[in-house]
């Protein structure tokens, strides 16, 4: 066998990554690899053999404490190689003495307990044509730089760590944001963007059922096409919701940590992306 060798992504094998995803059924956004590129230059390696990248994953690091490991894929004809266990070991090594999240699909579960990840909460992708109905434009409103830094404030309470170099780029166009404001202070924020199939939602954070509701009500009339929103099993009263105006359940995730878990935040009922976190 050639020499393998392993090395972070520029943009474009970030991009040849994301066409791996769409592969596979992961349904990226169109402009996920930038942002997600922009977050963490570093946190994106490859295996290569004999100059083509042949496994991929994405260790990408937030803060000082906590990183998430996502879009670990291995090349269809190299499997069985170890390519994948070496992508793997790079990632991990990148990250080590964090915290680490990632979300496993049901057959991975096993496999990544016991590489000594726990299961935190199950989370369930809904999808379809969304009944659009009447924006409650009283409460929802778009972002506008000078909510940022409340926006990043609200969102460290559903999320492990701080991620300004994020948001900044994923709250801004071609992406739309919406954030709810009551009383004259952030009561919950969400994004929707366009993706390989339809559109997706994700970030949702809110302080309650209503306000969940409300964003996304405002966030469905930003899209055409099929509507895709990854929600934790446990809210389940949004997930009425959410069927009875037209979703159903499709594939479902465990998220799972490495470290100290990171218990289900109250706020969260979208989650950002599979791929980071």
């Amino acid at each position: 066998m050639s020499e393998r060798i392993i090395r972070k992504l520029e943009i474009l094998e970030v991009e040849q990554l994301m066409d791996w995803a769409a592969a596979e059924g992961w349904n990226p956004g169109l402009n996920d690899a930038a942002v997600f590129r922009a977050t963490d230059p570093e946190g994106f390696i490859g295996a290569f053999v004999d100059g083509e990248m042949v496994a991929g994953i994405s260790a990408v690091a937030y803060g000082t404490t906590y990183g998430f490991i996502g879009l670990y894929i291995c090349r269809a004809d190299m499997r069985g190689q170890g390519h994948g266990k070496a992508v793997w070991n790079a990632g991990m090594a990148r990250l080590d003495g964090r915290i680490i999240g990632l979300d496993g699909v049901d057959e991975q579960f096993e496999n990544y307990r016991r590489k000594g990840f726990a299961p935190s909460y199950r989370t369930i992708r809904f999808g379809g044509t969304f009944a659009r109905g009447l924006a409650d434009s009283r409460t929802v409103d778009g972002v506008t730089p000078d909510l940022l830094r409340e926006i990043m404030a609200f969102d460290r309470r559903s999320f492990p760590e701080t991620r300004e170099t994020f948001l900044t780029h994923w709250l801004m166009p071609p992406h739309h944001a919406r954030v709810a404001i009551s009383d004259g202070a952030v009561t919950g924020y969400g994004v929707v963007r366009k993706c390989r199939s339809g559109w997706k939602i994700g970030s949702l954070t809110a302080v309650d059922d209503a306000t969940a509701t409300a964003l996304v009500q405002n966030l469905g009339s930003s899209a055409e096409g099929d509507l895709h929103i990854d929600v934790p099993a446990a809210r389940q009263r949004f997930i009425d919701m959410l069927v009875g105006a037209g979703l159903r359940p499709g594939f479902e995730t465990t998220r799972m940590y490495l470290g100290t878990p990171f218990p289900l935040a109250p706020e969260l009922f979208g989650v950002t992306t599979l791929e980071l976190g």
